[in-house]
């Protein structure tokens, strides 16, 4: 089996909408898995500049299927234990949930493993 590792990396800049409401990030962190092929999340970190609690959503076709929250002027690193399978032409996306009106950046490092 031929694995390859597949990122969002970088400083992703929102608008928020409220802690109910997530919104995309910009750039856009969407990744759409292979028809033939399958992906795995396997570890995630956010880095939080501001001053205010925020939450990062992973989310697959539309879904949440994890959320990370993050405190004001932190970081966290998760490793997961529990790995759910993205099927062939699952779309996975990263958005974002912050007080309203909160315009800032935060940094993403998320991990993918995809195979056949």
């Amino acid at each position: 089996m031929l694995e390859t590792h597949k990122f969002f990396i970088g400083m992703f800049g929102f608008e928020g909408r409220g802690l109910e409401t997530l919104v995309r990030l910009t750039p856009e962190a969407v990744y759409t898995v292979p028809t033939d092929k399958r992906a795995q999340f396997i570890y995630g970190r956010i880095g939080n500049p501001t001053t205010e609690f925020l939450y990062v959503a992973l989310q697959r076709d539309g879904k949440s299927l994890r959320l990370f929250p993050c405190g004001p002027k932190s970081g966290m690193h998760v490793q997961l234990a529990i790995i759910d399978d993205c099927l062939p032409g699952s779309v996975v996306e990263l958005r974002i949930a912050a007080p309203e009106g909160l315009a800032a950046k935060v940094m993403i490092d998320v991990g993918f493993l995809e195979f056949e």
